[in-house]
């Protein structure tokens, strides 16, 4: 049973999730937000600025290809005034989370998820067939890097 779609997981009857635009999953400890160059460009076009000045003002190299900025004590850059400035054309890797393969890996793991969440639990109920959509999708905007 190799193929991840056939194995059973704990999230087999669905979870219900809702962004709370709380801003727990865009500030504090540091970290990458992988970012296309059409990522990019939506954000360009959505704030109306150019993409050099999106480039220099929001946007950082690392060795796997780019990266949302951060401020100094670990928040995205997009993260201004507590609410996310590019909420509606924000990456694949903020559109899809808590869907991660990181999240969904172990119980405990998405226990400590929803410690940290509180959008898990209320909203939306996604399907395993949804959820499992979504870790493929959050994945492959990483390899595409």
């Amino acid at each position: 049973m190799n193929d991840p779609c056939l194995r059973p997981y704990f999230f087999d009857a669905g979870i219900r999730f809702v962004c709370q635009q709380c801003g727990k999953c865009c500030t504090g400890d540091p970290g990458i937000i992988h970012v296309t160059v059409t990522d990019i460009q939506m954000i360009s076009d959505y704030l109306n600025v150019s993409v050099p000045d999106i480039m220099t003002e929001f946007i950082r190299p690392y060795p796997k290809g780019l990266t949302i900025a951060e401020t100094k004590n670990g928040n995205c850059r997009f993260y201004q005034t507590n609410d996310c400035i590019i909420y509606p054309v924000r990456p694949i890797q903020c559109r899809t989370y808590p869907f991660w393969l990181r999240t969904l890996r172990s119980e405990s793991s998405w226990r400590n998820a929803c410690r940290e969440c509180p959008g898990i639990g209320s909203g939306t109920f996604y399907t395993r067939d949804e959820i499992l959509a979504m870790v493929s999708l959050s994945l492959t905007s990483v390899a595409d890097i």
